[in-house]
């Protein structure tokens, strides 16, 4: 009758089964593929590309994570950042805007597409199903017929800043010690705070070892990158939207709502949640989300094209899967969601390597797409 519900020790350390899972499937991973290149895989000038690769959609996963938690699906996000990619090519290229203005544009076309779709979910009361599935077919459509299926290019020098300019060596380590130290000292305020509650509290050591080891891996990722060219811009715009999502979902009372909505809507909506207009915040969150991914494609492309951005909504929801985000609901981590959006582009980066035919590439990602649902579906049976 009634489902027993985790402690939060429970849900702790289920959340940290799922991170030991994904890093050693990421450490498994860049292990196979270093040995099937002769170590090309991990070379500074590939590491690179395949973060680049990430960036997008990593980008994609941070909205699509909120949509899936409210219990909703956005299918529409290839094809809506195709359009809007397509549209800042056109901004850049027929039209000649300065790109300031092609970038507003551009995010605010993202918020009312989002907002478009929540408005018929929430207010509509049509399935985000069928009214992504439109979106996708519509979206797409309205791109081919603006292009006349051809692709828009090249995109001006200010354009490609976006998606293939670099940091400098200086700047790079600049601001990865700057994120460790800020991420240190909330860590010890976070303990602070909760000693001071009377809460549990994981040992010193344990937060130091902790601590020292993120800190050895991201500045030997910048050293890394630094041997190549320096961290492309798009890397550090994902780990911005990324810390500002994190923040979003466990510090902010919006946050909370999305968790309820998809937990329980109807205890959320008797608590005095107003669903309908935290459903349509969170589709604008993930247009405004895939209106960046759109930016950053076009300024690495350098064109506009109406193939731009196929399947890509499914390459963002099994990030989102993969990174332990519940189809039902209620469950999921924006910091997961980037994790798996890495491990798929792994996946794309090493067996484009071994130049692995498509299909054979389509095949193992829909296997593990299917493996971490299955994966989810058996933890919620043996809670």
């Amino acid at each position: 009758m009634f489902k027993k519900a985790l402690s939060p020790a429970d849900g702790a350390k289920k959340i940290n089964l799922q991170v030991f899972v994904m890093l050693a499937a990421i450490v498994a991973i860049i292990i196979f593929f270093s040995v099937a290149t002769d170590g090309a895989y991990i070379s500074p000038r590939n590491i690179s590309n395949l973060l680049r690769q990430t960036a997008i959609t990593g980008i994609l996963a941070v909205g699509m994570v909120f949509v899936i938690i409210s219990a909703e699906i956005d299918l529409s996000v290839g094809s809506m950042m195709g359009l809007l990619g397509g549209a800042a090519a056109i901004f850049d290229v027929w039209f000649g805007w300065p790109l300031p203005l092609t970038i507003v544009v551009t995010l605010v076309m993202g918020l009312l597409l989002g907002a478009w779709n929540g408005w018929w979910v929430a207010y509509r009361k049509v399935p985000s199903f069928i009214v992504t599935l439109a979106g996708m077919l519509a979206f797409r459509g309205i791109l081919v017929g603006i292009t006349n299926g051809t692709t828009v290019s090249p995109t001006s020098n200010a354009m490609s800043q976006i998606g293939q300019s670099y940091l400098s060596d200086g700047l790079g380590f600049g601001i990865g010690f700057a994120v460790m130290v800020l991420f240190v000292i909330w860590q010890w305020r976070q303990r602070t705070h909760r000693q001071s509650l009377g809460l549990p509290v994981t040992s010193k050591s344990s937060d130091v070892g902790r601590q020292t080891m993120m800190a050895i891996v991201l500045l030997g990722a910048i050293y890394l990158l630094n041997d190549y060219r320096g961290v492309p811009t798009p890397v550090l715009l994902l780990a911005a939207l990324m810390l500002v999502g994190i923040f979003m979902a466990t510090r902010t009372a919006f946050g909370r709502r999305i968790y309820a909505i998809g937990g329980n809507i109807d205890a959320a909506r008797l608590s005095g949640i107003n669903v309908e207009r935290t459903k349509l915040a969170v589709f604008a969150i993930n247009g405004l989300m895939v209106a960046i991914a759109g930016l950053i494609l076009s300024s690495r492309l350098g064109a506009g094209s109406p193939s731009a951005g196929n399947i890509a909504e499914l390459d963002a929801i099994a990030a989102c899967v993969i990174g332990g985000t519940s189809l039902a609901g209620g469950i999921g981590s924006v910091g997961g969601a980037v994790m798996g959006a890495f491990i798929m582009a792994s996946l794309d980066n090493g067996m484009s390597m071994l130049d692995v035919p498509t299909f054979w590439q389509y095949i193992v990602k829909g296997a593990i797409l299917l493996l971490a649902v299955w994966m989810d579906s058996a933890t919620k049976k043996r809670a």
